[in-house]
């Protein structure tokens, strides 16, 4: 294997997390000036998780790619971000 080849498993192990956390980040944040680093907060936060998720499950499972990893992504995803729109809410 080449390093090239561990670049492109790398980043194709990661890349759910990372395009996960960008897009429901900025689906669900309203983009304004006054929000930006709430913004980047969030999807650095849901990108950590998110890969901390997909490293347990390939732990767990062995295999990369199985749907209960991806389950598990979207569902603890889904979660923090509900948590970080909560708290925002209440910081005003």
């Amino acid at each position: 294997m080449t390093w090239d080849d561990v670049f492109w498993h790398l980043a194709n192990f990661g890349l759910p997390a990372l395009v996960l956390s960008l897009g429901i980040t900025l689906w669900l944040v309203p983009v304004q000036a006054s929000v930006s680093n709430q913004v980047a907060l969030a999807v650095v936060l849901n990108a950590i998780c998110g890969l901390a998720v997909l490293v347990v499950g390939l732990v767990i499972t062995g295999n990369d790619g199985k749907m209960a990893t991806y389950g598990a992504l979207v569902l603890v995803c889904a979660t923090l971000e509900w948590a970080l729109q909560m708290r925002f809410k209440l910081r005003g």
